[in-house]
């Protein structure tokens, strides 16, 4: 990844910062929330550097140590008592504006497109509409939450349809890194998410966008 600008990782990494202190808002100035974020990132740039992800020919997938993880922590949030209190006290408010950042994620996936570390299809000129997400989450958060034009049902829509758009890119990027089951892409692999900083993505920015949409359609759907 030397090949690529430097602002590319600055940008990107200012994004996910921006990411997680917009969601320790949200929760509240949770400390303890923020302790685990910050953590759970010095792991994985210290998982990053050893270049420990780009070994990707081996019978278990080396990835799932940085989607397993966070996949686990957020069912245990849903499946238990405490976490269900944790998710309800959650700011649904600022959790909407929360997800103006895939509006930066997506500039740095074009970047990486250009740079040829990942394909087309992961940017907004190929199958990837996540932009359309960040673009619309300040319309959502003041006709939903300021002048309260949406109703619940709209928010609740839009939040569905976002979170659509974000398994949709997931997919894609999963089916085009250089993986064994790899589908797509072949020309240029997804090989971004292999490499500091860019392994913070799906890490950590992708579990808390999906984090939050399905914490605002519990609420919205217990609020009904």
């Amino acid at each position: 990844m030397q090949n690529l600008p430097i602002y590319i990782s600055i940008v990107f990494a200012l994004t996910t910062f921006l990411t997680v202190g917009l969601f320790y808002r949200a929760t509240n100035n949770s400390k303890v929330s923020l302790l685990i974020l910050f953590s759970w990132l010095a792991l994985q740039t210290f998982i990053g550097l050893s270049e420990f992800y780009t070994v990707t020919k081996t019978g278990q997938p080396r990835f799932l140590l940085m989607v397993l993880p966070p996949i686990l922590f957020i069912a245990g949030l849903f499946i238990t008592t405490k976490g269900r209190q944790f998710i309800d006290s959650l700011d649904i408010q600022k959790l909407t504006l929360l997800h103006t950042i895939r509006i930066p994620v997506e500039i740095v996936l074009f970047w990486l497109f250009v740079g040829k570390t990942i394909p087309e299809l992961m940017t907004f000129e190929g199958r990837n509409f996540d932009i359309l997400s960040g673009l619309t989450a300040p319309i959502i958060f003041y006709f939903g939450f300021v002048k309260k034009v949406f109703n619940k049902k709209v928010i609740l829509l839009w939040n569905i349809l976002c979170l659509g758009l974000l398994v949709n890119i997931v997919a894609n990027a999963v089916l085009s890194a250089p993986f064994p089951f790899q589908k797509f892409a072949f020309d240029q692999p997804n090989i971004a998410i292999l490499y500091f900083p860019f392994n913070w993505l799906p890490s950590c920015v992708v579990p808390i966008v999906l984090f939050s949409h399905l914490v605002a359609i519990r609420q919205l759907l217990i609020q009904r």
